[in-house]
């Protein structure tokens, strides 16, 4: 039996990093309109919502097919956790009648993932006993804890892993592969959440994603790397 699976988009009108960050243009179109048109062209997705208290996204969004569910004020702050985001977009569905089996979470600033993407996603958690799944990308070597230091108060350098310096791994083809989650997915069993009040709810599997699909956008530096994706491409689309 097909489960009923809910997306909800997160997408506030403030941001202190970059303001009006979710509906900044980057290669020609608003960061929002990548993640809802993609969510949109998702098979295994019933109903694709945006969580939000502005009004120029709201009327954006909408324009795009997709529902809108205003959020208070007091949940649209810079310290809003996602927690309670998620938990007011349920509880107002479910004044509605409507209790999806399964959530998942698409965040704006990952406008890199594909409908695939969420698609596969979804066939993992629907086929097996896992609560949740959660999208990760490869860390880059020169990143990962062995090749990490800190600086202890007297400035001697000490390796992150309470390793002796002598003994640090000297080929990236030693160390270990270690993972990051990207932002680009999160997917829960609904009845999960609520009990353990958290995206990762245990047991938690992770969904692997090439780095060219995994930038979330934090930073103008961000902004920069995700349009040269996205212009690229654009450019394959129509040179066929």
């Amino acid at each position: 039996m097909k489960q009923e699976v809910l997306a909800i988009i997160p997408a506030r009108g403030g941001s202190k990093g970059i303001p009006r960050k979710n509906i900044r243009l980057i290669a020609g179109k608003p960061l929002i309109h990548y993640t809802v048109e993609t969510a949109l062209k998702c098979q295994a997705l019933n109903r694709v919502v945006v969580s939000t208290e502005d009004v120029e996204i709201a009327d954006l969004v909408t324009g795009m097919g997709s529902e809108v569910l205003r959020r208070p004020e007091d949940l649209a702050q810079d310290d809003t956790p996602m927690v309670p985001v998620i938990q007011h977009a349920l509880r107002s569905l479910a004044e509605d009648g409507y209790q999806p089996e399964i959530i998942v979470l698409l965040q704006p600033t990952a406008p890199l993932r594909q409908s695939e993407h969420i698609d596969d996603c979804l066939e993992l958690i629907s086929v097996t006993e896992i609560n949740s799944i959660v999208s990760v990308s490869p860390v880059p070597a020169h990143f990962r804890p062995d090749w990490q230091f800190i600086i202890s108060e007297g400035g001697e350098l000490q390796t992150f892993s309470g390793r002796d310096l002598v003994g640090i791994q000297k080929r990236r083809q030693e160390l270990s592969m270690t993972y990051t989650r990207n932002g680009a997915i999160y997917a829960v069993r609904r009845e999960a959440f609520i009990e353990c009040e958290n995206l990762l709810a245990p047991p938690c599997k992770a969904y692997i994603m090439a780095n060219k699909y995994s930038v979330n956008i934090d930073t103008e530096e961000d902004f920069w790397i995700a349009e040269r994706y996205l212009l690229q491409r654009l450019d394959e689309i129509e040179t066929g």
